[in-house]
């Protein structure tokens, strides 16, 4: 398996970001951005770093909870705490923190065109906020909520900004997660059917379990994703 480190870099605000990154053994293919699940970074979100880097993606995940100097939530029961950690996350602040990722897969000799984002849960929902914000080759959310009613405050709900993207753009999700309704999937799938890139949406019937302790559990998930990276950042 292919080890993980975490690196800390500067931010512009003065304030350092703390980044799990994940190298491939190979020739880097391109980089990637992970945005973790709403507990923070977990084994399981390492895990997924060192799978993409072994596929060969130059991967780095940001802690985008380092600003209350927290990586993760530890007690997945902890439902009040989780829920205050999503709640302080801002479009400025996860903007500045991938901003920063991709400023280092940059300073690795990774051209923009080959860079992408993919993000699980609450990270699959700024995946798509960061994919209208910034110039990217691709990006994949798997479980982004915060389709109609916002995930915080300081974050658009993703039906508002779908339209937007600016580069090709993967959702999966499931019917099985019954958190996010199906009607509001269907939303999203018509709202970035208007952006000027190609979307797809894919909608299973059986479980993506964002909050499995291994999100490649989902084996045709994990394909599907890999294969969107493949197709579009080259």
């Amino acid at each position: 398996m292919t080890q993980t480190r975490t690196e800390t870099l500067q931010l512009t605000d003065g304030s350092e970001l703390r980044c799990t990154v994940a190298e491939p053994d190979t020739a880097v293919r391109g980089g990637l951005v992970l945005l973790h699940q709403a507990r923070g970074v977990t084994d399981a979100i390492r895990d997924v770093a060192a799978s993409l880097a072994q596929e060969g993606w130059l991967t780095i995940a940001p802690h985008l909870y380092h600003r209350d100097g927290d990586d993760q939530v530890h007690d997945p029961a902890d439902a009040e705490s989780i829920l205050d950690q999503v709640s302080r996350l801002s479009a400025d602040s996860v903007l500045a923190d991938t901003d920063a990722a991709f400023v280092w897969l940059a300073q690795q000799g990774v051209e923009s065109d080959r860079m992408g984002v993919v993000g699980f849960g609450i990270g699959g929902s700024v995946a798509m906020i960061v994919a209208t914000n910034r110039s990217l080759g691709a990006a994949v959310t798997v479980a982004g909520a915060g389709i109609v009613s916002p995930l915080s405050p300081n974050l658009p709900p993703l039906v508002d900004v779908a339209g937007e993207l600016t580069c090709p753009w993967l959702g999966i999700y499931s019917e099985q997660y019954t958190m996010i309704p199906r009607e509001d999937v269907e939303k999203l799938r018509d709202a970035a059917s208007s952006a000027k890139v190609a979307t797809d949406v894919v909608l299973y019937s059986g479980p993506i379990d964002p909050h499995a302790e291994d999100p490649r559990a989902a084996a045709e998930t994990w394909q599907r994703t890999l294969n969107w990276f493949d197709s579009h950042l080259r």
